[in-house]
Parts: structure tokens; C-alpha cells; sequence
């Protein structure tokens, strides 16, 4: 599974957990005997760290020295943005980071609850210097309890000899642009910068020019049949994968298949938002839509969730334009739907009554 995860780049950690949490979902997408205790377990032998991409993410360990630029500029970043335009308080840094060097590794919790009894202990300053110091580097998440944050200091939870692994700026770029177009297989300066978000578009721009004589500028045709150039590796490798299985599967809104909406958009012409912060009443699909992949192309959304009698309750599924969920798919979907549920723990699966969307 770390070889899987290396190969994805990273898995974005998320707390809904409508049916299951998103980073078990990604995984269990590739792998059906995907079970969570071996995530746990890959971060419990130092493997894989919590650091940020887009979002919270579980990266492989080996990649923790290039996120010692992301680490220098949140710093400058935060204060600015927390402090300066949002008021936030950060002036209890140096305490809290003097608590876990002192106790060892804290649950944010643990400064919740001595608010009363300890004067400068503020749960919201507190919660935003722990947080302060994890986006900067100086603290680390060893684990987490109930999907709550432990912290300790980096150094205690890094292994020493990636800690110790110093990485130049020209480094970094060199790394993740390379790097990103491994995993993405051809790719724009922008998609490049995107994948990982260390480098900034001009910095994938002279990575490119500089590697001239490894890459190939290609042609990739759109699903609207127009070509927008981009860049992949000259000879190829990256590119000669085994073909997309023919199975059903339900893709979490944070896979990084479908990270970045505008490539997903623009390559399978898949128009797809996650509607959370969208008002009930404006919703188009649902609180929570998972998009439908088979083979090489998206059939639909579907919308479900853990229901109280313990089942999988599937509300509705939103076929694509030109798609038909005759009974051959829908058996598919129904087969793919028990090995999810049996994955989440739930009860079979119940469609509720119409189910099936225009």
C-alpha cells in the first residue's frame, strides 16, 4: 500500500465520512482489499507524514525534506493571513510548543480542557498556534485519536536521517515538477505547479525549458475535440500503464483523479463540484456526491449515505448525458455498491425510492 501511495503522490485526508472517510476511499478504489488499519499502520512506522498540499494530506515520508520550502513560506503566509487580516491570536506559540516538548504528544483537547483551570490557556489561541506550528514544520502529527490531531515536535516523529536531509530551492523545483509529471503522465506548466502546490507556474516553465531534451511537447486532443499542447516524458514510460478496468467504481470528491475539476473537466468532459457549502436549496445533486468512473470514462454521481438502520442508503443517481442505466450497469453498480458497504461496515445496501435521476 505505501508503494500505492507513493505512486498517487498523496492522499488527501478528510473529516466527512458519509459512507467513509475520503483517504480510505481513495485507496480502497485501487485496491478492494484496502482495509484502514493499514493506513494506520503505515503511520504508526513513520512511512508517511500529514503535510499540506491543497489540503491535510498523508504524503510518503521520503517526500518530507521538499516540504521544507512549503514549511518557510506558510510561516510568512499564516501570520499574515491569520494574524493581520483575521485577528487571529498566535502569541502562545512559544507555550505550547514549550508543553509538547516538555509532555510529549498532545491532543488539541488537552489545551481545551485546562481553559479553566490554566489563565493563558485559550482553547481558539491555542487551537491556531498548534495549527501554526504544524503548517510551519515545527510540530508534527504522530497519529490521530478519534480523527483528532497528535502532535509532537517534527523532530521526534521525522526519522532522523530524513530530518537531517537538506534540500536546495532549485532541488525542490527539480523534485516536484518532475515528480508531478511522472503521476500526471503529460501536463501544462500550470497542472505541473498544481499537483503538489511547492512551485509556483513560472518555476514549472523553466523546469521544462531546462529538460528540454527528456520531454516531448505532445498534442492531448479534449473531450470537445479541440488539442491544447503539453509536455511528457520523451520516451514515454510514464505513459505505458495498464488499461483502465472495465469495473465500476465510486471515486471520492478528493481522489486526485478528480482533484483538479478543470482537467477532469477538460479531459472527460466531467463537470463536477463537491456541493457541501452549497445551501440545501441550491444543491444541484447533494450535500456529499461521489462521481461514478467506469473504464476510462465518468457514467454518473451518486448520491448515499450510512443510513440510520445501518444500511448503505443510495438517494438518487444522476446518470451522464448520453448514458444509460439499463440492467447491465445497474447490477454493476449494485455489485460495486455491497463491496463498498461490506468495506464501510454497513448493513447491504437499499436504493430509496427514485433513486434513478434524470
Amino acid at each position: 500500500m505505501s508503494d500505492t501511495i507513493r505512486q498517487i503522490g498523496f492522499v488527501q485526508v478528510d473529516s466527512v465520512s458519509t459512507v467513509a472517510r475520503a483517504h480510505h476511499m481513495i485507496l480502497y478504489a485501487r485496491h478492494h482489499r484496502y482495509r484502514p488499519g493499514t493506513l494506520t499502520r503505515l503511520l504508526d512506522q513513520r512511512l508517511l507524514f500529514e503535510g499540506w498540499t491543497h489540503d491535510a494530506s498523508l504524503i510518503p515520508m521520503a517526500f518530507w525534506p521538499y516540504w521544507r520550502r512549503r514549511f518557510r513560506t506558510a510561516e510568512a503566509a499564516l501570520r499574515e493571513r491569520w494574524g493581520d487580516r483575521h485577528g487571529r491570536d498566535l502569541s502562545q506559540c512559544d507555550e505550547v510548543l514549550a508543553r509538547i516538548r516538555d509532555n510529549g504528544p498532545t491532543l488539541s483537547r488537552d489545551f481545551e480542557e485546562e481553559k479553566s483551570s490554566a489563565g493563558w490557556w485559550n482553547w481558539q489561541p491555542s487551537k491556531v498556534a498548534l495549527e501554526f506550528l504544524w503548517r510551519t514544520g515545527q510540530l508534527s502529527v504522530c497519529h490521530r485519536e478519534a480523527f483528532q490531531k497528535v502532535y509532537d515536535l517534527t523532530e521526534r516523529v521525522v526519522p532522523p536521517d530524513i530530518h537531517a536531509h537538506e534540500v536546495s530551492d532549485e532541488e525542490i523545483v527539480d523534485w516536484a515538477a518532475e515528480a508531478a509529471l511522472e503521476r500526471l503522465g503529460f501536463a501544462t506548466p500550470r497542472q505541473l505547479a498544481d499537483f503538489f502546490e511547492l512551485i509556483t507556474t513560472a518555476e514549472a516553465e523553466g523546469w521544462l525549458s531546462r529538460n528540454a531534451g527528456r520531454l516531448r511537447r505532445i498534442g492531448i486532443t479534449l473531450a470537445d475535440g479541440t488539442v491544447r499542447p503539453a509536455y511528457a516524458f520523451a520516451d514515454g514510460a510514464p505513459l505505458e500503464t495498464a488499461g483502465p478496468t472495465a469495473r465500476l467504481r465510486v471515486v471520492s470528491p478528493f481522489d486526485p483523479m478528480v482533484r483538479d475539476r478543470r482537467r477532469t473537466e477538460t479531459l472527460f468532459d466531467f463537470h463536477y463540484r463537491i456541493e457541501i457549502y452549497v445551501p440545501k436549496p441550491k444543491r444541484r445533486y447533494g450535500y456529499y456526491v461521489f462521481p461514478i468512473l467506469e473504464g476510462d470514462r465518468f457514467v454518473g454521481r451518486i448520491d448515499m449515505t450510512r443510513g440510520n438502520s445501518g444500511a448503505l442508503e443510495v438517494t438518487g443517481v444522476w446518470p451522464e448525458p448520453g448514458v444509460r442505466f439499463g440492467a447491465a450497469r445497474a447490477r454493476a453498480l449494485e455489485a460495486e455498491l455491497t463491496r463498498l458497504a461490506r468495506f464501510a461496515g454497513c448493513e447491504g445496501v437499499v436504493f430509496l425510492d427514485g433513486w434513478l435521476r434524470d
